[in-house]
């Protein structure tokens, strides 16, 4: 047995008393979260008087929340924005009840799901542009789940992209290898 290991052993048999993390405590949390997140939105949309299923979900290590129904483009708003900003009073209502912060995502009728894909094209046609000519690809203001999408995807594809500018105008350059 090496160093290392007894060392940790030793660690391990003096913290038997103390609750460590586990992945299944941290995904226990993150359902909460989304029930909470969910009891929140149904009082919303009761008040609105609006039709709309709740559906939760752990994607990662995030609770995700999707309302689907009929016409609830109005919680969209205009690119996203009534989302964003439902987003934000839902993560408020779990913060309140938690006192942890949320990274809890929103979804309402399948909005960021699609733009979730046309970002990915968005990328990818950015990482073949940089490919191409060798030089740097700055893309057009994002939304901060937006920027995400895109550095996932372009991290994916084995580039390096950052986020300049200042909200409302932040944007993602993709780098040349």
């Amino acid at each position: 047995m090496s160093e290392s290991t007894q060392t940790s052993d030793a660690v391990d048999t003096t913290d038997v008393g103390q609750e460590q993390p586990t992945v299944s405590n941290r995904v226990q949390a993150l359902e909460n979260e989304g029930e909470i997140a969910a009891d929140y939105l149904e009082e919303l949309l009761d008040i609105a008087d609006l039709d709309g299923d709740l559906d939760m979900d752990v994607e990662g290590d995030r609770a995700a929340v999707s309302i689907v129904g009929a016409d609830l483009s109005q919680l969209v708003g205009r690119d996203g924005e009534v989302l964003e900003a439902l987003q934000e009073l839902t993560r408020l209502a779990v913060y309140r009840e938690t006192g942890e912060r949320s990274r809890l995502m929103l979804d309402i009728s399948g909005f960021r799901a699609q733009r979730r894909t046309e970002l990915e094209k968005v990328a990818a046609d950015a990482v073949a542009q940089v490919r191409e000519r060798g030089e740097r690809v700055s893309l057009a203001p994002m939304s901060p789940f937006e920027r995400k999408v895109v550095h996932d995807a372009v991290a994916q594809a084995g580039l390096v992209s950052e986020s300049e500018g200042v909200e409302p105008r932040r944007f993602v350059v993709i780098l040349p290898e």
